[in-house]
């Protein structure tokens, strides 16, 4: 399995952060995991220039719908807007708690949406979202 130079994890849910943060360090399947607690906290890290000058560019966001401040759709929504330099073709994969098929029937409505996956990140689903998207059939 290819290693990921970086992971964002949007999502306000401590619990949730902690699990998947320690699954994903456990899988050795990236150099670094960045955790923001909302969409605009997101908004934010993607917009701001790192150490070097650069803007960060995670090959894959885990995005949760739910959040205070700025939720996931309006996440996309701003994401869609930014400067081609800030918003670097990654993989986005909505993360949802929620049982109803609208969470689902609304994903497909945006095209930024790679993959759609319900709460808790298993094993099994990272490993199968690595597997299919960062195989080496995709440029990262």
């Amino acid at each position: 399995m290819k290693k990921l130079g970086s992971i964002l994890l949007i999502d306000d849910s401590e619990a949730d952060n902690f699990i998947h943060c320690r699954r994903l360090d456990k899988m050795h399947v990236a150099g670094e995991i960045v955790v923001r607690n909302n969409g605009r906290q997101g908004l934010d890290y993607l917009t701001t220039h790192n150490a070097d000058g650069n803007f960060p560019r995670p090959d894959l966001v885990f995005l949760d719908i739910n959040m205070p401040v700025l939720d996931g759709w309006g996440f996309l929504d701003a994401y869609h807007q930014l400067p081609e330099a800030c918003r670097a073709r990654v993989l986005i994969v909505m993360l949802t708690s929620s049982v109803g098929d609208s969470d689902y029937a609304r994903a497909g409505e945006y095209a930024l949406i790679d993959a759609h996956e319900s709460k808790p990140l298993t094993k099994e689903k990272i490993r199968g979202l690595m597997e299919q998207h960062f195989s080496g059939s995709r440029p990262i």
